[in-house]
């Protein structure tokens, strides 16, 4: 067995491990996560082109894999269901006999599924926490925790012998879904901007209000998206907007997974704090800005093909990728408030006027 922590090309490795035939990548979460890990299923078509891939996932973001072009079969990961759901897909996994695993969430569950899945060779990553890199037999070299989370999948995919362009994000969309978006939108004037003020920390929260003002004057129509959970957020976004007489739509909790790619795929821009409908945009290649204040542009940025512009604070605690805020008083979550209403909307009208500058005249 090689040693944790080491890796080399795996063409050396062929004698040992034959060409697969059944592969499984476990990352369950979190959307923007897994969007910026799907272009490795490509990755794996291309280089194996009759491997069965399937692709373990929280039963919440399954959607995004409905129809996928690569063929993916959706294994369900319960997170909140216990153990017994959890044992359940374990036997699931060893029954199919995969020969593959690779572990792009590293993981105490995770390390687990990969170490009793009886597969021949088990991959993972630097970033490995809770013990799980140990039950991997090869860890990809280059993957540790300074590189940016897109530069480790595709250090993968070359260590794996990928010589290509990146592939970019596959999703199977249907014609229903883009002629749902195109009913939706086809009487809102241009420039068509889709916000997203939410994210799962309170540090990763712009104030929700900032966002409608920042692109008011900019924007034709602005179209709120985000959960359920998040439509009070899309309220203040969009009265903020509605209030200089802008045409708006909350799609708050309203879309499917792939409704919302549809969404974002169609849009001018999309503006967003750093979640998981930024990286599904920027995989889209829509032009989008990030608000950046507890995490790092350059470590959880979006992949550089995209047509992005990040907008960081620059408080002394920026990217310290706390969920909550350690500050009391005039420090208390002081990263949201440094970051100011002028530079997004500067941002806004930048990226606007470079999306104008590529689209037909007239």
């Amino acid at each position: 067995m090689t040693a944790v922590g080491s890796g080399f090309p795996l063409a050396t490795l062929t004698p040992r491990w034959p060409a697969p035939r059944r592969i499984v990548v476990i990352k369950p979460s979190a959307l923007g996560d897994v969007a910026q890990s799907l272009p490795l299923a490509r990755v794996l078509r291309t280089l194996y082109p009759h491997v069965e891939l399937a692709w373990v996932i929280n039963r919440e973001l399954a959607g995004l894999l409905a129809g996928h072009p690569c063929g993916l079969t959706p294994l369900h990961f319960e997170r909140r269901a216990g153990l017994r759901a959890y044992l359940r897909l374990l036997r699931g996994l060893r029954a199919e006999r995969f020969d593959w695993v690779i572990d792009l969430q590293g993981l105490l569950r995770t390390g687990v599924l990969t170490g009793l899945s009886g597969a021949g060779l088990r991959i993972g990553l630097q970033t490995a926490r809770e013990g799980s890199g140990w039950t991997c037999n090869q860890v990809v070299p280059g993957t540790a925790r300074s590189s940016p989370a897109f530069e480790r999948v595709r250090r993968l995919a070359d260590w794996l012998g990928w010589r290509g362009d990146w592939p970019r994000l596959e999703l199977g969309v249907t014609s229903q879904e883009h002629d749902w978006v195109e009913h939706l939108l086809k009487d809102l004037p241009r420039p068509l901007v889709a916000i997203h003020a939410g994210a799962g920390w309170e540090t990763k929260r712009w104030p929700a209000p900032q966002f409608g003002r920042a692109v008011r004057q900019a924007a034709g129509a602005v179209i709120a998206v985000g959960s359920r959970a998040e439509q009070p957020l899309a309220q203040q976004v969009l009265a903020e907007v509605a209030a200089v007489g802008k045409p708006t739509v909350n799609l708050a909790g309203a879309t499917s997974l792939l409704q919302l790619a549809a969404v974002l795929g169609r849009v001018d821009l999309v503006v967003s704090n750093d979640s998981g409908p930024l990286h599904l945009a920027a995989g889209l290649r829509t032009p989008l800005v990030g608000v950046y204040t507890c995490t790092s542009p350059r470590q959880s940025g979006p992949e550089p093909e995209a047509p992005a512009e990040l907008v960081a604070t620059q408080v002394a605690c920026a990217a310290s990728y706390r969920k909550r805020c350690p500050h009391r008083g005039d420090g208390h979550l002081a990263c949201l408030n440094e970051l100011s209403l002028e530079r997004v909307a500067r941002a806004v009208e930048q990226v606007l006027a470079r999306r104008a500058a590529t689209l037909p005249q007239g």
